[in-house]
């Protein structure tokens, strides 16, 4: 058995008393050779990033429900099959909660900008010992995020909050800082993220994107 996720995007006509009694009907499947479903929970109408079927709006639920792998085939061709259902994503879930957030440590990380981080470099070059006994510079926690970038001038500042834990596909907000304009991924030598990190990032966007989310690319205004 294991613990999987659903979000489902539903038409959005559905009222919640209709969109539920089609979900007991799928998770009668999900759960038949053994689980249980341990949460459901209702979205609601929402703007698409993108239209799906030529539908602007659609009906988002998250479900999570332990199951037995074989058990997994039925219960998508039924999801194929009903026309109601826009789109689907099932994964297996990773500890991310139903709701679009992460999971972030209690305690904040300081924000430094670069003018701080230059003459922080200045001042361990002149300290730094010389000879067979120098020690290397402490790498940076890996995953303090998100980063938001502002100033003036071309200069950047990393604003830095509590480390994320969990990076949650659904977590649109913090997703979205690391999105530039025209729609793509910043590199991690601008977040400053470890490599692990980053490739999390990568799969976070690819399937908040699949499920309209985020856009796929940004509209240009005018």
């Amino acid at each position: 058995m294991r613990l999987y996720e659903v979000v489902y995007i539903l038409d959005a006509s559905l009222e919640e008393s209709a969109a539920t009694e089609k979900l007991e009907k799928f998770h009668a499947l999900a759960i038949a050779h053994g689980g249980e479903v341990s949460a459901v929970d209702h979205w609601g109408a929402r703007q698409l990033a993108y239209p799906i079927n030529k539908l602007s709006v659609g009906y988002y639920v998250v479900a999570q429900f332990t199951a037995a792998a074989d058990a997994l085939p039925e219960f998508e061709r039924l999801l194929k099959l009903d026309e109601e259902v826009l789109r689907y994503l099932l994964v297996m879930n990773e500890g991310e909660p139903t709701s679009g957030a992460s999971i972030h440590a209690d305690v904040p990380v300081r924000a430094r900008s670069e003018d701080d981080e230059e003459e922080h470099e200045d001042e361990e070059e002149e300290d730094a010992p010389t000879g067979d006994g120098e020690e290397e510079e402490e790498p940076r926690d890996p995953t303090s995020a998100p980063p938001e970038f502002t100033g003036s001038r071309g200069r950047r500042r990393r604003m830095e909050g509590p480390r994320i834990i969990v990076l949650n596909y659904k977590d649109v907000d913090t997703l979205s800082h690391f999105i530039t304009e025209q729609g793509k991924i910043l590199p991690k030598r601008t977040t400053k993220v470890s490599a692990r990190f980053q490739r999390e990032l990568g799969s976070a966007v690819k399937r908040a994107r699949f499920l309209a989310l985020l856009p796929y690319m940004r509209r240009q205004d005018g």
